[in-house]
């Protein structure tokens, strides 16, 4: 007789897990807080470009302070590297719903990575404007 899969396998035809209780106030902070945490952990195991953003961040910022004559100049300077990073979040979001739906090709699939792709190229050259047009 053929073995049954374990539930913990996720094959099709598994119960899901049960959904957890909605919390609310200040638990509920603090959950969205370690969800968010463990996507960024996420996101900077498993990709590469999210963790040469963080190291442009790492070295843009003092450099953003150091030479950004006004607040606001400062807060272009940072803000469009961490808008470069949350594009990132979001196209490596978008890349693992993709990914998890199947690993057949689909035209709607490839449309979906190379869209999310084409937001993050803007970002960057959203980046080098801001940075050119402040600091040169």
């Amino acid at each position: 007789m053929a073995k049954l899969p374990d539930v913990e396998e996720g094959l099709v035809g598994s119960v899901p897990p049960p959904i957890p209780p909605k919390r609310h106030g200040i638990p509920r902070l603090i959950a969205a807080a370690r969800y968010s945490f463990a996507g960024l952990r996420s996101a900077f195991s498993s990709e590469e470009a999210f963790r040469l953003e963080v190291l442009c961040l790492i070295i843009l910022t003092p450099i953003a302070l150091y030479f950004g004559q006004t607040p606001v100049e400062r807060v272009l300077l940072i803000g469009s590297v961490l808008l470069l990073m949350i594009i990132e979040l979001l196209n490596t979001a978008v890349e693992a719903v993709v990914d998890r739906i199947g690993s057949e090709y689909h035209e709607l699939s490839r449309q979906a990575k190379d869209i999310g792709s084409a937001a993050v190229f803007l970002g960057m050259m959203m980046v080098a404007m801001v940075w050119g047009l402040i600091l040169l």
